[in-house]
């Protein structure tokens, strides 16, 4: 037997063993950045050692109003300096923070404030109806609102509410932060942004986070000092982590409050941003942004891009304009992105550009903090990886949920067989990289016959005329369903139903060839994924 069979005296301390948190990145930044720009939203700049003082007053305040450990304070926020603060503030008074997205109705509101049992909720002036009619719904207590009123964009404070200026004002800047005892303590709250039902709570935990962060630096090969512009929501996954993060880096997070073309260039061109994370249509809004809009910049942006798979005609244009697109892929249940498609140069820097289109168009490998990400049949077995086989992506690792709130069935069912079960339809290459081929809901079945969705919509958004494609199952008689495509055309352009139908049909075999083409506005969620569930009801009646 070795001596290792014998561990006495070589126990957890105070001194070798710290739970790992997030919150430890700007406690330390507080002292090692203590000069450097951390936050930027117009006039609004604050240093390290600002930026932890106005945290260490929330977390202050939030105690004062007897915010306890394990208690939920929400926010109703854009992305505002004030929303970045929370991130550190809210846990810091102990307390589990729950980001709500503010293009929620006000049912929905209502049932998370509910559901989540949030003791306080702070709220931008744009959303303080929202919060008023949601609290007006509740059927238990409602949660004290703390308005933040946003003058620089025109959302002067209302005067009914604590503004969140003087709630800092009544906050200690030498309180103490209530640190994790243990790693696995709740830091945060998520509802999905299902389509059906009520949304599910995603409970994430300090390890978690912390690990998401470290991983995430790896990742997008960052080094000190990036520029960040928050473009993901803070409401979507705690902003896929990067608000926790950039303390680590001593990085400059700038806020952006309306996602467009013109902010966007803008803060690339006046505040030197380096990255940034967003769905695809971020892609298409800069692709596309009109001329007067655009502006010059000498530098690359990272760009992870996420929410769904972007084409590759997207992907070919943007990478023109100076911005180098990772694809990465994750779910609320998992804090965020964990695969990414970690580009070989000297595999991949020398193929034609509309094959290394559609290789960016991978969802990937496991990012370095998860265990294990592949594709399983429905037996739980692995699939072939030879491009066609299709199984669901199945997840395990550090950054995965502790589970759904108040629902151990739900629970339980996502975690079958020691895995987290994605519900997100996929192939892997013979290199090992995922490929998603469709949500499981959104697979057409056409006279037996399975069609990607993706794949289709990937065809039609090489149409020089197309700026969003959505393709969706269309109820038939002969064949059970068909293809209906949704399109939302360029500014400008008056291509016909026959036009496109005949353009996929070059590419797509027949049985995928869209049947109905229909032009409209897409509807889309608050992060830019297009609510397909609406679609399909429009395709049912036409």
């Amino acid at each position: 037997m070795g001596w290792m069979t014998d561990e006495r005296g070589l126990e957890k301390t105070e001194a070798n063993y710290v739970a790992l948190t997030p919150l430890s990145h700007l406690r330390r930044a507080a002292q090692v950045f203590a000069n450097r720009t951390a936050v930027v939203y117009g006039a609004h700049r604050v240093s390290y050692s600002e930026y932890y003082s106005r945290c260490t007053r929330l977390a202050s305040a939030l105690s004062k109003m007897n915010i306890t450990p394990g208690d939920v304070v929400a926010t109703l926020i854009p992305n505002l300096p004030a929303q970045a603060e929370a991130h550190f503030g809210v846990p810091a008074s102990g307390a589990v923070l729950n980001t709500i997205n503010t293009r929620l109705d006000v049912a929905t509101v209502a049932y998370i404030f509910d559901h989540g049992e949030a003791k306080i909720v702070l709220v931008d002036t744009q959303f303080i109806d929202l919060a008023e009619a949601a609290s007006a719904q509740m059927d238990g207590p409602a949660p004290v609102i703390i308005e933040v009123a946003d003058t620089a964009h025109g959302w002067s404070k209302t005067n009914n509410h604590i503004e969140y200026e003087d709630l800092l004002a009544n906050g200690d800047p030498k309180f103490d932060w209530i640190m994790p005892s243990d790693e696995w303590e709740s830091i945060s709250l998520n509802y999905t942004s299902g389509t059906t039902g009520l949304p599910k709570g995603v409970v994430s935990h300090h390890r978690g986070s912390y690990l998401m962060t470290m991983g995430t630096v790896i990742s997008w090969q960052m080094q000190l000092y990036p520029i960040y512009l928050a473009i993901v929501p803070l409401f979507h996954c705690n902003g896929w982590n990067h608000t926790w993060m950039m303390p680590l880096l001593g990085g400059t997070v700038v806020c952006c409050r309306d996602i467009a073309a013109k902010p966007i260039y803008d803060a690339i061109a006046d505040e030197g941003v380096t990255h940034f994370g967003g769905a695809p249509i971020v892609l298409n809004l800069i692709v596309n942004a009109e001329e007067a809009d655009r502006r010059q910049f000498n530098h690359i942006v990272q760009v992870f891009t996420a929410g769904a798979p972007p084409a590759p005609a997207t992907l070919s244009k943007i990478g023109e304009l100076g911005f180098n697109i990772t694809q990465v892929y994750g779910l609320t249940e998992t804090y965020g992105h964990v695969t990414e498609c970690v580009w070989r140069s000297s595999d991949w820097d020398s193929l034609e550009q509309n094959e290394k289109a559609a290789i960016k168009a991978r969802q990937g490998v496991a990012f370095p903090m998860m265990e294990h990400i592949t594709v399983f049949d429905s037996e739980m077995a692995q699939v072939p990886m030879d491009a066609t086989s299709q199984g669901e992506i199945m997840v395990r690792g550090n950054s995965v949920m502790k589970g759904y709130l108040k629902n151990a069935e739900a629970t339980a069912e996502a975690f079958v067989g020691g895995y987290f079960h994605s519900g997100d339809i996929a192939v892997q290459h013979p290199d090992g990289y995922i490929q998603i081929s469709d949500r499981a809901k959104d697979i057409i079945i056409s006279g037996g016959e399975n069609i990607s969705s993706v794949e289709v919509e990937g065809v039609l958004m090489g149409h020089p005329d197309v700026n969003l494609a959505a393709v969706v199952a269309k109820p038939d008689d002969k064949w059970g369903e068909v293809p209906c495509a949704f399109i939302e055309l360029k500014p400008g352009t008056a291509p016909t139903e026959a036009d496109l139908i005949t353009f996929s049909r070059q590419t797509l075999a027949g049985f995928k060839t869209p049947k109905q083409v229909v032009f409209q506005e897409l509807p889309k969620t608050s992060t830019g994924k297009i609510q397909k569930f609406q679609l399909r009801q429009i395709a049912k009646l036409i």
